[in-house]
């Protein structure tokens, strides 16, 4: 195992053993790591931000999610770095570091649950918990060559996890190889029922991806700051340049067209349900190019979260569960294409990707020739 330090990926070391030593627990013998959003007995969770970390106080119970995982035989080996107030896709933490790429060292790793993919991307841990409102277990799995599974909206209880927008916020898996875990209890149709769809704008009455993504940057400006816009005016916190910026512009929001956003919601699910019906699977990429080298100019950086979030938008607005498949490099730069279901299909959406991964690879490899 590589040391730690050589990545950059951890905010502190932790030792959270299972329950149970048994052989016949499904997660036996695994590492994890998780974001620093969760809560863990004991330990201050830091939110990304040294201020928040220096005015909240040690946690006295640790997450659900957290705990079904340690059930399951896993071992939890350290809190990981992650973007402040989980407002970032890009990865850099002015205050602790840009925890490195190991597919692309000269790139960000994409954020906000940054450190989590780069402890799996470099083989330090089995896999890593992260959470993921606007993309931030999606953008980073996808910048670091892994697989992000980012689950139906409420699959997996939130309780325990710092809120960052409570319509959009998910737990999300960042692995290696595909972990099915629990999502796979339910019962799967066969692989013969699943379809492909396009969306038609003129077939269904979907707003234009810009607009979700207005509708989402909204929703989550209004429920960030009603959530911390307290603290945030109080305390002044010390933030890193463009997550001051976006922090602020959250506070001063106004409730404007919050309405019509909760509607856009409503009808996006309602159309995208009757789209896919039961077995149907939408296939986008993960983010519009490849992760963006480090240190650009914020400008640029932020032309670039924006045509990231028409894509992210899709399952951030409708709810629908999705996972990032990593398909190689193309240019030295890692490549990821993600497959979409209806809300509540996270076991057909994972069984469909463990059935196609090997196809796709043997697809990609044969594209390469």
């Amino acid at each position: 195992m590589a040391k730690s330090s050589e990545y950059g990926a951890f905010m502190e070391n932790v030792l959270l053993k299972p329950s149970s030593s048994s052989d016949e627990l499904p997660l036996n013998g695994l590492t994890f790591a998780v974001k620093d959003i969760f809560d863990l007995d004991g330990y201050v969770t830091g939110f990304g931000n040294p201020d928040w970390k220096r005015t909240h106080s040690a946690a006295t119970t640790t997450a659900p999610a957290v705990l079904a995982i340690l059930r399951g035989g896993a071992t939890c080996v350290g809190k990981t770095v992650m973007d402040e107030m989980a407002y970032s896709i890009n990865g850099e933490n002015y205050h602790y570091g840009t925890p490195t790429n190991p597919s692309a060292a000269d790139r960000v790793p994409g954020g906000s649950s940054s450190g989590s993919a780069v402890a799996v991307g470099a083989k330090l841990v089995d896999f890593s918990l992260g959470t993921d409102t606007g993309g931030s277990v999606r953008v980073p799995a996808s910048y670091c060559s892994i697989f992000g599974f980012r689950p139906s909206h409420a699959a997996v209880s939130t309780q325990g996890v710092t809120p960052m927008a409570q319509s959009f916020d998910t737990v999300g898996n960042i692995v290696k190889n595909m972990i099915l875990g629990d999502y796979v209890e339910e019962k799967v149709p066969s692989l013969s029922h699943f379809m492909s769809k396009e969306i038609k704008e003129q077939d269904y009455n979907i707003a234009s991806l810009a607009a979700l993504s207005s509708a989402m940057r909204l929703l989550q400006r209004h429920e960030f700051k009603n959530n911390h816009g307290e603290w945030v005016t109080s305390v002044k916190p010390h933030l890193g340049p463009g997550i001051h910026e976006r922090v602020w512009e959250a506070v001063r929001s106004t409730d404007e067209n919050i309405g019509i956003c909760h509607s856009v919601k409503t009808e996006l699910r309602s159309a995208l349900t009757t789209l896919l019906e039961d077995y149907g699977i939408l296939a986008i990429p993960t983010v519009p190019g490849p992760p963006p080298k480090l240190k650009t100019d914020p400008t640029t950086l932020e032309v670039f979260r924006a045509k990231a979030f028409s894509l992210l938008s899709i399952a951030g607005v409708s709810g629908f569960c999705q996972v990032s498949i990593p398909l190689g490099m193309y240019d030295d730069l890692p490549v990821a294409i993600s497959l979409m279901a209806k809300h509540g299909s996270d076991g057909f959406l994972l069984n469909v990707v463990e059935t196609l991964y090997d196809t796709l690879q043997e697809q990609v490899s044969v594209s390469e020739r």
